[in-house]
């Protein structure tokens, strides 16, 4: 019984070196580059009704209550209380299909390393961070906490979950990922405006049933990581892979033009229903798995606050 708990902590620990090389490249991001961009971009508009008050010249029209100035003749607005933290809870998606990579490295590790990066801006930025880690074999959830070192182990924990084995079974409903993801926990698992993340892969699917209710409590961001060849095929040869969907070896021929339409259709597909499911351009994060994870998360934050700044 010694060895596997000998071996998680081993992997524990190593997860924490990494981590904390994370952490520091983070910390020199947020001092350097983000300038509290960080904090403006996630909070949005995610504060907690206070009282209705009359509008008065300068105060945002998008707070202004209708229904009660129409009752009383003259404009009022919601007031908010600005929330002091905010509490953010990963999701991580972990399908079989994420363990591709046609490089160095797959999917999977780059999503994780971008999970990492987000979980180190909560700590550095004193918020609360936790996650669920959902796969084929079942779901861990770690309630938000706060302070560097339970986000750090939190972290930690994330990057050490086993992945699902290559022989999971494949989705066997057009809306895959719902069938392992405990939706009803996730609504219940972080206090109403907090900032949820879903990484995953994002196969073309349907809305996941329950969705709707998410995006209400929650302000949603789906993050994905692409490989070069989920987006084009390899057009100069033939090549052998595993497609750890499918369970098999399968030949790529991007010469082919029946291929080509194929891979073209999946394409739009995928992208339609990422798009359908995450409807703001400004709330949907793609990286490349050969692309620096820290510069994306950057240039997502400075969109974020260019978009605020011209409302």
């Amino acid at each position: 019984m010694s060895a596997p708990v000998q071996t998680t902590a081993s992997l524990v620990t190593s997860q924490l070196a990494l981590l904390r090389q994370l952490e520091w490249r983070v910390r020199h991001a947020v001092e350097n580059v983000l300038s509290g961009e960080y904090r403006s971009a996630f909070r949005g508009r995610g504060m907690e009704f206070d009282q209705v008050v009359k509008y008065t010249f300068g105060d945002d029209i998008r707070d202004i209550d209708w229904n009660v100035t129409a009752r009383l003749g003259e404009p009022y607005r919601k007031k908010f209380i600005e929330e002091r933290e905010v509490s953010l809870l990963l999701l991580f998606e972990d399908s079989v299909s994420l363990q591709f990579g046609s490089g160095a490295q797959s999917k999977r590790e780059a999503l994780l390393e971008l999970a990492g990066l987000v979980m180190m801006l909560g700590a550095v930025n004193r918020d609360r961070v936790g996650f669920l880690h959902a796969s084929p074999a079942g779901y861990k959830l770690q309630e938000p906490v706060r302070g560097r070192g339970q986000i750090l182990h939190a972290a930690a924990t994330l990057l050490g979950q086993t992945p699902p084995p290559l022989d999971s079974p494949g989705p066997q409903t057009p809306n895959p990922g719902s069938q392992f993801i405990p939706w009803r926990l996730l609504a219940k698992a972080a206090p109403r405006h907090s900032i949820l993340i879903w990484l995953g892969d994002f196969p073309p699917r349907l809305e996941p049933e329950g969705w709707s209710v998410l995006s209400r409590r929650y302000q949603t961001m789906g993050f994905r990581v692409e490989d070069p060849w989920d987006r084009e095929l390899p057009f100069d040869r033939i090549l052998t892979t595993y497609d750890p969907v499918a369970g098999r070896l399968v030949n790529l021929n991007g010469a082919s033009s029946a291929q080509r339409a194929a891979h073209a259709e999946w394409v739009q597909s995928r992208d339609a229903s990422f798009n359908a499911i995450f409807p703001n351009v400004l709330s949907r994060l793609t990286v490349r798995n050969d692309e620096e994870r820290l510069e994306a998360l950057v240039r997502f934050f400075h969109r974020r606050m260019a978009a605020g700044k011209r409302r």
